[in-house]
């Protein structure tokens, strides 16, 4: 399990605003950044793990504003002594609010007893059971007509019934045969799937039934309200935020969280019956299968988004406070399922989006750019990450390391896992009391460093030159309900390559992007000119170039804006699979236009470079067969966690190659049989057979023509099979899987080029990019290979400042130079101790006449630097 809580203040009871910056403000910034206010400062989560006592919370609560902190998340536990949100437990947490008015100190209300939201601790159930989760159940009966149907209706809210043709798919609403609960039918002839559903009462955990408001208006009065009741003066003032953890859908069995109104809601939003799309839910329908999906789970992930934290939102906004949280499993490839249903959507009506980051260092490392991409989308001027938790052992460099990359990647506010009322007793390592004997003395020193950059990259506008199609279309297409696990998101779709897309571009290329919603695309985003402008009030943003992940299906709207910004010479790059059908009814052969318009004769050819395929990958994402070829040995395919049975894993060429050698790099020594097996177009052949691989093993083979080979696991010793690299190479010696010439590509008249890498490892990925992009926003000169951490930045607008923040998460020094485009006098500040110096830099030209400016970074290993503009230029200037 994971937790949460809190956020920094002072910017929360109001809107962020910059103005350009005057000598006046730049003096001030410099001032606090040698020395941060404290309400910069962390404010930690606080786990009440112990018997509350008065004057113990009192002296907590001041030993933590002498070690830096600003404010703290209570998490009631069941070690308080006092039962949750009696009024025992009501006075002492005012003991705690008194103080902290008294101190200075900011609270943030966190919403649950433990986690997750939503049960009230068990009041929930035993209060208002009504409210608890629902969820959607199928009956499904075969029936071969001509044929007499008689079929009791389950109890529960009864949908609806529909009858499907399994030859042609074709469907029917028989819900109008169902009376006094019995379904009566005549099939005609045929094979036919009679499925009947109801809307059933779940309660999985005790939790608030997510998709309705009414529901969790409940929720909020006997949590949220019962606190207001208590100290009502103490919010907006001590209290100024509040907190949720861990809302998800696979609380409900199977994920298949529902409400009674779903149709009701169906009907009002797209004025159609719902009833005809139901059976996608857990079968193909046909041709209307991918729109169908988008449909229903597109509905459902909106139920979630107004349902939960919209409706917690309006409640805190309108009690002077402002929402934060997260929900579970962040890190998954695919949320439609079992977690929230849309990971950017869920923080759509949330003050401030939040994302957990806990366990294992950079374990939700890919979701942080999706998570502050929510933020970019909505205009939000804060997000926030509780992280360390459940780390045993964590090296104090850690602290800074997490910092590091996060921050890189968009997230402004840092909640740390945790302090502890019963210190030594923790349950969750790190130990971050104040008193704590490893980390506790670094506490003062880590509090100004997150002041420092807290100060720096709250609010302001992002800079960004590449955006990047959210492609929750194809992941609504690929899911349905049955297969798999849906605490791991249950579906694996095969083409969503965009969480991998983004850490390559993020971590290997170090080019900044942002996640585009396909809504905020339609709603937000306005060509001009060769650029497309994301019109924020104030995070806009013009990208350059525009990134189809792979997708087989996606919003024909979405489709045609990306078109217009090929037409007037925008850059556009599709990877790994280019759509075929809409996540609307009736309009696939309009994508299919659409995507041949734009790719012309790649448009059909699926394969410009080697494919990887596998038997089985991860659950989790992050390890997909494509590791294998990215010349990567950092990187790597994994199988199915805990799948010890035969595994494969395929590269496929699309035409025949003569091969002679494979070279195969095994992460762990499982393996204890292997084979390389050739496909000739009709059967596979073994061209060599083995034990164990190792670290790295090369077979030499009679030379072989195929257009695919198979690296086939038989045995291993344990766990599951992990391969870092595969490499397939002729007789020459020439390596078959990272070759393919030059992307796909088409261009028009106006300059607007079209790219499409079906293998888009970083190698292919750069050129696309170099192709498309004359001159980046960014740019590090030497192409440094890091380990134990990573190099990245992110480039913000604060108070009309162009402001770079470099961060060497690595445990090696880095000496690099970084471009920066425009005219700038740069500064080195220093967020480890709050000087500022002058940067050693030089200006030069760049390609059609760009003025950039060099500049020379030295950072030793777990070290960050902010380059910021002392002249307040642009970075768009051009050479005279």
């Amino acid at each position: 399990m994971k937790h949460t809580v809190t956020i920094l203040a002072a910017l929360l009871l109001a809107p962020v605003v910059h103005v350009a910056a005057g000598p006046s403000e730049t003096g001030q910034l410099r001032a606090e950044f040698a020395n941060p206010p404290f309400r910069y400062h962390a404010r930690p989560l606080w786990f009440w793990n112990g018997k509350l006592d008065a004057e113990k919370t009192r002296t907590m609560l001041a030993a933590c504003k002498e070690s830096g902190y600003y404010g703290l998340g209570i998490l009631p536990t069941g070690e308080m002594g006092v039962p949750f949100m009696t009024p025992e437990f009501l006075n002492q947490y005012q003991v705690a609010v008194e103080k902290a008015a008294e101190l200075g100190l900011k609270l943030c209300l966190y919403d649950e007893f433990w986690f997750p939201s939503g049960s009230a601790g068990g009041l929930m159930a035993k209060q208002h059971p009504e409210a608890l989760g629902k969820r959607l159940d199928m009956l499904a009966v075969d029936v071969t007509g001509p044929k007499a149907v008689e079929q009791a209706v389950p109890a529960g809210t009864f949908m609806g019934a529909v009858a499907m043709n399994m030859a042609t798919k074709q469907r029917q609403n028989i819900t109008d045969k169902a009376k006094d609960g019995k379904l009566l039918w005549d099939a005609p002839a045929g094979a036919w799937k009679v499925m009947l559903f109801t809307c059933v009462r779940d309660g999985g955990g005790g939790l608030v039934d997510y998709l309705s408001p009414e529901a969790v208006q409940c929720f909020i009065a006997l949590t949220y309200q019962a606190y207001y009741d208590k100290f009502p003066a103490h919010f907006g003032t001590t209290i100024d935020s509040a907190f949720y953890d861990e809302p998800a859908m696979y609380h409900v069995k199977g994920g298949r969280a529902w409400t009674e109104k779903f149709n009701e809601k169906y009907q009002q939003k797209f004025a159609d019956d719902p009833l005809l799309s139901y059976p996608a839910l857990w079968f193909d329908i046909g041709p209307d299968t991918a729109a169908a999906r988008n449909a229903l789970f597109g509905l459902r992930a909106e139920l979630y988004s107004t349902g939960f934290p919209k409706t917690v939102n309006d409640w805190c906004r309108a009690h002077r406070i402002q929402l934060t949280g997260h929900v579970d499993q962040e890190e998954l490839v695919n949320p439609v399922i079992g977690q929230a249903g849309d990971l950017i959507k869920a923080f759509k009506h949330q003050d401030i989006p939040a994302i957990d980051q806990v366990f294992a260092y950079g374990r939700a490392s890919r979701a942080y750019k999706v998570v502050s991409s929510a933020a970019y989308n909505y205009d939000r001027p804060l997000v926030l990450t509780e992280c360390y938790g459940g780390i045993n052992n964590m090296p104090l460099a850690n602290l800074y390391k997490e910092v590091m990359d996060q921050f890189a990647k968009g997230i402004n506010v840092m909640v740390p896992h945790a302090v502890w009322y019963g210190s030594p007793k923790v349950h969750f390592q790190p130990d971050l009391t104040p008193d704590a004997a490893r980390y506790g003395p670094e506490l003062p020193a880590y509090n100004n460093y997150i002041g420092r950059l807290q100060r720096m990259l709250q609010g302001g506008r992002h800079v960004a030159d590449i955006g990047v199609l959210y492609p929750i279309a194809t992941l609504q297409a690929g899911s349905w309900f049955g297969p798999g696990d849906p605490y791991q998101g249950c579906v694996q779709v095969p083409e969503a390559d965009y969480m991998n897309l983004g850490e390559t571009l993020a971590l290997q290329l170090r080019r900044d992007f942002t996640f585009v919603h396909p809504e905020v695309l339609d709603e937000k985003c306005v060509v001009k000119g060769a650029e497309l402008h994301l019109e924020n009030k104030v995070n806009s943003e013009a990208y350059k170039v525009f990134v189809m992940p792979g997708s087989r299906t996606i919003h024909v709207s979405s489709l045609k804006k990306i078109k217009e910004f090929y037409d007037n010479g925008g850059k556009v790059i599709a990877t790994t699979r280019l759509p075929d059908s809409s996540a609307e009814f009736g309009k696939d052969q309009e994508v299919r236009e659409l995507i041949a318009s734009l790719f012309g004769a790649s448009a059909g050819k699926q394969a410009d470079f080697p494919r990887m395929a596998a038997s089985s990958a991860w659950a989790g994402g992050g390890f997909d067969p494509g590791k294998a070829m990215d010349g990567d040995v950092e990187s790597r395919w994994n199988a199915a966690d805990g799948d010890k049975s035969p595994q494969w894993l395929e590269l496929d060429f699309g035409t025949a190659k003569t091969l002679g050698r494979t070279v195969v790099r095994e992460a762990f020594d499982r393996t204890r049989a292997y084979r390389i097996q050739a496909w000739d177009g009709t059967r596979w052949s073994d061209c060599i057979k083995g034990g164990r691989l190792g670290a790295e093993k090369t077979d030499t083979f009679a030379p072989v023509k195929a257009s695919k080979v198979r690296l086939c696991i038989d045995a291993i010793a344990a766990d599951s099979v992990s391969i870092a690299e595969f490499d397939v190479l002729d007789a020459e010696g020439h390596s078959l899987a990272r070759t393919g010439g030059a992307p796909g590509v088409q261009a028009n008249a106006q300059g607007g080029k079209a790219y499409f890498l079906a293998s888009p490892h970083a190698g292919a990925l750069k050129a696309a990019l170099d192709d498309a992009l004359s001159v980046y926003d960014v740019t590090f000169e030497e192409n440094v290979s890091v380990r134990g951490g990573n190099l990245s930045y992110i480039h913000k607008v604060i108070d009309g400042r162009q402001v770079y923040f470099v961060g060497n998460s690595s445990d090696a020094a880095v000496d690099i130079h970084v471009r920066l485009r425009g005219r700038l006098t740069p500064e080195l500040w220093n967020p480890h101790d709050g000087k500022v110096g002058p940067g050693e830099f030089e200006h030069i030209a760049g390609k059609d006449g760009t003025i950039l400016t060099r500049v020379h970074v030295r950072l030793a290993p777990v070290h960050s630097v902010f380059i910021v503009d002392a002249a307040n230029g642009t970075n768009e200037s051009k050479q005279n």
